[in-house]
């Protein structure tokens, strides 16, 4: 009798072991959820997502990307339907990029509860309900916006901000970062337009610089802009009424249309993030927090003012040009 329950006890425990092996080397999904699927921004964060996974399956650990979000970077609701329904689905995590920071914090709430963590990418969440926030520190991006329009102008001149959009946490810290940065360093710079915003796409964001350089054009020595599309619109705008390259421009992100901007004069700056770093850590922190590793609260990507001057550097080179054609196949 002893030898039969002794059999089944050990019995018991090689199901329980095959079961726990079994788990240890399951498919992972994550689910990365960017703010918008046009922009090269969010290509560069895709190509980093799936560099991380093929990286993790070679070392041993199965995990599949799935790439979803909204076409516009002002589509909460539909943001909002991706998290919900990917929390539904029972993925295993969720990297998220919110384009609110109050509109996601209940849909990550919610993914939480049903054992589905989040990490956030890019934008803050005014939440702690998350496992790592990898980001920019945008603030220091907006202050070495402010640094550079300084030097452009030598510390005096007047100056416009075309913001991006209310609730995007990322843009925001840019934006006060610019502004604190020319306030207390360069007092003799006055900022004449603060308050306007771009919107979420470049037709936007050029309507909106159209209107601005209608009211301030032929007051102005510099424009800020915080992001992608503004910087695009607002660049075309310039270039509509021919004062693309009469007026200090420093813009943020990278394309190859900024590229060609700052070789031909028309852009003096852009604030250059590493969104294929981002893509890249997202995936990584939210595996190795699904393996039980510890991760860090916030993870900074890092950040850089580009010019036409050191754009050829082999460090610059490499945030202009990430590998996306290698990882978006």
């Amino acid at each position: 009798m002893r030898r039969i329950l002794l059999l089944f006890v050990l019995s018991a425990l090689s199901v329980v072991v095959g079961c726990t092996a079994s788990n240890d080397k399951k498919k992972l999904t994550i689910a990365v959820i960017p703010k918008g699927t046009t922009h090269e921004f969010w290509k560069s964060i895709h190509a980093g997502s799936n560099k991380a996974a093929a990286e993790l399956k070679a070392q041993g650990t199965d995990v599949e990307v799935i790439w979803k979000g909204p076409l516009r970077e002002d589509d909460r609701e539909q943001q909002i339907q991706v998290v919900e329904g990917f929390a539904a689905q029972g993925v295993s995590g969720i990297v998220l990029a919110p384009l609110d920071d109050r509109a996601l914090v209940r849909p990550v709430a919610d993914a939480r509860r049903a054992g589905v963590p989040t990490v956030i990418i890019d934008s803050g969440l005014q939440s702690d309900e998350f496992v790592s926030f990898v980001a920019t520190d945008n603030r220091k991006g907006g202050s070495l916006a402010a640094d550079r329009m300084g030097q452009l102008l030598g510390g005096k001149g007047k100056v416009l901000v075309l913001r991006y959009a209310e609730g995007s946490a990322s843009t925001t810290e840019r934006e006060a970062g610019f502004i604190d940065t020319i306030k207390q360093k360069f007092p003799e710079i006055e900022l004449v337009s603060t308050d306007q915003y771009a919107g979420a796409t470049r037709d936007t964001a050029k309507r909106a610089s159209e209107n601005l350089l209608n009211r301030f054009g032929d007051q102005v020595q510099g424009i800020f802009t915080p992001n992608e599309s503004s910087t695009a619109g607002m660049l075309l705008a310039l270039e509509d009424i021919g004062k693309a390259g009469k007026v200090s421009f420093v813009g943020f992100d990278v394309s190859q249309r900024f590229i060609d901007a700052l070789n031909a004069g028309q852009l003096h700056g852009i604030v250059v993030q590493n969104p294929f770093n981002m893509g890249y850590l997202g995936v990584k922190t939210m595996v190795d927090n699904l393996l039980g590793r510890t991760v860090e609260k916030k993870i900074d990507t890092g950040v850089m003012l580009v010019t036409k001057e050191n754009m050829e550097t082999p460090e610059v080179k490499t945030l202009l040009r990430p590998p996306l054609d290698e990882y978006l196949k």
